[in-house]
């Protein structure tokens, strides 16, 4: 507080651990451990800061006589036409499950919001209440399509109200953090539609034993992309619902923490792989690694990957001075024999990162088939010598990742030569406006009587939202959302997943994935090349 001083002496500061012993011990006389850490109250972990500053003057603001608010969430549209849903559970697990209102962390968000409003604003009395009336836990009943689902944009997929007819306010305190499930929700989307296309492509152009591949040909490079850890945690996350190649650690954490993702031996023995991981990864050099050898010593320095790594599939950029000589004279002539001598399953992956993506590509593809060695696939497309292959991991993202395809496979290579990794255009180069998703109070019951809530701009009536209760449901035409009287709770696909501070369905990681599995065949129409289009019209 403001009477303890920024410096102390021994005395003072045991007076005051003295004093903050005697104001947390129990009946027993003792303290539990998480006394020695910080406050529970401080930092992210209050729920009360987890909002948008004006929403905390909101409780005055409803109708007299409010007892109930009911909101939804949903993608308005956007760059996709369909979502994948994904992050609720994370959310709900780390801020909102269990008791999570204590006197502590109403003090201390009554402080801040004193200042921060420059008088009083904050609801103390309706906090109270959760705490001393409900036991600290939120009064709230959150619905929810199972995580991995994919929907038409324009679909509900989750709605919020609350329990206790005194909180109604809470509903849409909460919006601010619920609506957070944007990101990773975008990211497992953003993800989803580029393996539709990836996987298009191997439909057409590669062997039919190439999509067991398919899961490591777009990788995450977006750790240091993203502007926090839990953003690289939970976007990463959503990537890894559709595919299994990452280099963002706390991606699989979230995966393993939060959904049950195995980890570890395959308990089935004898069965590739032989171990179970959210994700996956293969040793790779950067720019440091080979550069330190100087230019003049790229050469020993791509040797040294292939000697260090005998065994296994290995990475190696190839573009800190010249890509079409490291591709020609290095990779494709003075290390040939070391290259096609290695075991089989154990690739070399040349990394050309400069220059325009598809061209270069493509002209390193040309070098490496033509001095390592390349064959036509059963479907007429040229594919280099299975002891290596190519990954382009800069400034990859849908469009990107189209271009390169459309390039390389328009000049008769298969698109199994070629995996990509993706960083900041994966994880980070998304908004909430992507898929325009919002969060809308639908429904409210005031002086006992419900009552549709619902906005209709004249400017933009791309914003008007959904009244009364909703219901979600799959039918023969596509997904079908029944508002107001015509809602069908019972047999709605939004199902609920949270209700007083419980949390009611644990989705498994399995589950999640096998939710988002994309169809065969993929659902993406490679477009065709200019000439072939233009004689098709002409036809």
């Amino acid at each position: 507080g403001a009477s303890v001083p920024d410096e102390m002496d021994e005395d003072t500061f045991m007076k005051l651990a003295a004093e903050r012993f005697a104001s947390l011990k129990n009946e027993d006389g003792k303290v539990k451990k998480s006394a020695l850490t910080l406050p529970s109250g401080a930092g992210c972990d209050n729920i009360i800061l987890l909002s948008d500053s004006y929403k905390v003057s909101h409780w005055k603001q409803y109708p007299p006589n409010t007892t109930l608010v009911y909101s939804y969430f949903e993608s308005r549209g956007g760059k996709y036409d369909e979502v994948c849903f994904f992050g609720l559970q994370y959310l709900l697990k780390k801020y909102l499950t269990g008791v999570v209102v204590t006197k502590e962390k109403i003090d201390q968000a009554e402080k801040l919001y004193e200042a921060h409003f420059m008088g009083q604003q904050f609801y103390r009395e309706g906090w109270e209440y959760i705490l001393n009336e409900k036991g600290g836990v939120l009064p709230v009943k959150i619905c929810a399509v199972p995580e991995g689902t994919v929907v038409a944009a324009k679909t509900p997929l989750m709605t919020v109200e609350n329990t206790d007819p005194k909180c109604f306010w809470l509903t849409n305190f909460l919006e601010t953090l619920l609506v957070q499930v944007w990101a990773p929700m975008t990211v497992a989307t953003h993800s989803r539609e580029q393996k539709k296309v990836i996987q298009a492509y191997l439909e057409a152009t590669a062997d039919d034993a190439a999509m067991a591949g398919l899961g490591f040909k777009l990788h995450d490079f977006g750790f240091r992309g993203v502007s926090s850890v839990e953003t690289a945690g939970i976007n990463g996350a959503g990537h890894l619902v559709n595919f299994i190649g990452t280099d963002t650690v706390a991606a699989m954490n979230v995966a393993i923490e939060y959904y049950g993702a195995p980890c570890g031996p395959n308990p089935t023995p004898d069965v590739f792989p032989p171990f179970l991981c959210p994700g996956y990864s293969i040793p790779a050099s950067e720019h440091s690694t080979i550069t330190s050898w100087t230019k003049d010593g790229e050469l020993d320095a791509l040797r040294n990957m292939l000697e260090q790594y005998p065994v296994g599939i290995v990475a190696c950029v190839s573009d800190s001075f010249d890509v079409f000589k490291a591709c020609s004279e290095m990779w494709g002539t003075e290390l040939k024999e070391l290259i096609l001598s290695r075991p089989a399953g154990s690739p070399l992956v040349v990394r050309p990162d400069s220059g325009d993506p598809a061209t270069t590509a493509l002209k390193c593809l040309e070098i490496l088939g033509e001095k390592i060695g390349c064959e036509m696939n059963s479907k007429g497309y040229k594919i280099l010598h299975p002891n290596v292959r190519m990954i382009w991991g800069d400034g990859i993202d849908y469009e990107s990742l189209q271009d390169i395809l459309s390039t390389i496979t328009g000049a008769g290579w298969s698109s199994d030569n070629t995996a990509f990794g993706s960083g900041g255009g994966l994880l980070q180069k998304l908004n909430r406006d992507t898929q325009k998703c919002a969060f809308k109070c639908s429904m409210a019951v005031v002086d006992g009587e419900e009552r549709e809530v619902f906005k209709d701009p004249i400017t933009d009536p791309g914003k008007k939202s959904k009244k009364g209760r909703l219901s979600i449901h799959q039918e023969e035409g596509g997904w079908v959302t029944k508002m107001g009287p015509d809602a069908d709770v019972k047999t709605s696909a939004i199902v609920p997943v949270f209700e007083d501070g419980a949390l009611l369905v644990d989705h498994m990681w399995s589950d999640v994935t096998g939710r988002a599995a994309v169809a065969s065949p993929s659902p993406y129409v490679i477009p065709a090349a200019p000439a072939a289009a233009a004689a098709a019209e002409e036809a």
